[in-house]
């Protein structure tokens, strides 16, 4: 009987791991179950068994595949998954370790509803600035949404209560299912069109995120946008929140909550208007009490209680200020005959015939110093124009000529200072004083 080998739990553990990590269609997974005995560590690694009616897988996420998820996983919840299968050799049980999961059956709508999120976000359609101001008062609200579901009933009741001043329109639309978008961008359109309604609400009651879709419809979110009145939205409970909440310019949690943004309630109004006719009342008694003592003061004043010595003293000071403005009136005239005067002097000395007079003077003064000086400089140009012309002659070739001198030029033009410029029967011309000799010379000697 031959010897047979023994493996060791751990070595048979390391082969079988090794033929999961090896094998392809082991390292990427796709999976759909119902998470049971969901766990978060302290780390933030998520462990739980992803189960279906006949079978259990243990499944480990880790914080950093799970730090981006949309949504937070529940015990009970059915999902999607992708990762890759392996062991884990400290039990020998394998395990999935997971990459990406969304929920089951509407996965697909959050992708959806993440990316066009994102999309409206990225064009400013969330910004506060194209938020509108609710009224405070308004004459009629409008209500768009199904007028058979318990929200409408919970808004008008609540309206009704809070504020029965108010208006209330019902705009029907559908709320749920393929047609619902449209039919809620037509009541929008509606309501414009009805022209005291100051504030419109948009809303459902809650539900699954495939009953409240219409609400993260594209169509939906930009007429919201486009409103010209402030909307309320109000679609589903306190926990859900939809593409239209981000959108409208003011997000209730509930419908009923949505009535209670749109309009005051009667008895806060009450109560103010009480407090302000209380004021009104007593700011009014303070006014007469006050009107009243000015009254009496003026009743015990001087002028009431003697008016015949308050009018002879006026009389007085009439004659006195009058007395005073005749004499104002006498020197201001004085001064202004002295002013004008002295304007007329000035209006003589400087009369423009007397200036025309002064500049014409001036100018024939200027006329003939101009005239002598340049008589004087003509005369001391031509005196150095004589002086320069007689230097000239004296050193002028032709004088020296005159006294038997000449000039010897060969036939290009040159002058001949040397007899080393001359050749032997090279023809020469002499310049004299008057006239010019053509020579050939026969003979050369140097001095």
């Amino acid at each position: 009987m031959s010897e047979r080998r023994y493996l060791t739990v751990t070595a048979l553990t390391k082969y079988i791991k090794r033929k999961f990590d090896v094998d392809p269609h082991l390292q990427d997974v796709w999976l759909k179950g119902e998470i049971s005995n969901f766990k978060q560590h302290s780390r933030g690694h998520m462990y739980f068994t992803l189960k279906d009616q006949n079978a259990r897988l243990q499944v480990v996420m880790f914080a950093g595949n799970n730090k981006n998820l949309a949504f937070k996983p529940q015990e009970g919840m059915k999902v999607l998954v992708r990762g890759e299968i392996t062991v884990y050799e400290a039990n020998g049980s394998y395990q999935m370790y997971i990459k990406e999961m969304q929920p089951d059956g509407v996965g697909s709508l959050f992708l959806a509803y993440e990316e066009l999120k994102k999309k409206l976000s990225q064009e400013g359609l969330f910004s506060p600035e194209h938020k509108k101001a609710l009224p405070k008062y308004p004459r009629a609200v409008g209500i768009v949404t199904s007028p058979t579901g318990a929200a409408v009933r919970d808004i008008i009741t609540t309206l009704k209560r809070r504020y029965p001043l108010t208006k209330i329109y019902v705009i029907p639309a559908l709320v749920q299912g393929v047609n619902a978008a449209p039919s809620i961008v037509k009541a929008i359109q509606l309501a414009h069109t009805k022209s005291d309604i100051d504030v419109l609400i948009v809303g459902r009651g809650g539900g699954s995120i495939e009953e409240l879709w219409a609400f993260n419809e594209e169509i939906v979110a930009r007429e919201i946008f486009a409103s010209t009145l402030p909307i309320i939205s109000a679609v589903g409970h306190e926990t859900d929140f939809t593409i239209a909440d981000f959108v409208a310019d003011m997000r209730a949690p509930t419908p009923t909550a949505a009535a209670e943004l749109a309009v005051p309630h009667i008895n806060e109004l009450m109560e103010r208007l009480s407090d302000r006719k209380f004021r009104l009342h007593r700011a009014s008694n303070k006014l007469m009490q006050q009107l009243k003592d000015r009254l009496t003061t003026l009743q015990k004043s001087y002028a009431f209680r003697y008016p015949k010595n308050l009018y002879a003293q006026k009389q007085q000071d009439l004659d006195r200020k009058i007395d005073h403005l005749e004499a104002a009136m006498k020197r201001m005239v004085e001064k202004k005959h002295v002013k004008l005067d002295q304007i007329s002097g000035l209006l003589v000395r400087n009369h423009p015939k007397k200036q025309w007079e002064t500049e014409k003077a001036s100018l024939e003064q200027h006329t003939k110093l101009l005239t002598k000086l340049m008589k004087q400089a003509l005369q001391q140009k031509q005196w150095q124009f004589q002086n320069k012309l007689t230097k000239i002659d004296g050193l002028s070739p032709l004088k020296i000529m005159n006294r038997g001198y000449s000039l010897a030029y060969k036939e290009d033009g040159t002058i001949i200072k040397h007899v080393e410029q001359a050749k032997k029967g090279e023809a020469i011309q002499v310049h004299l004083q008057n006239g010019q000799l053509h020579c050939e010379i026969q003979d050369i000697k140097e001095r």
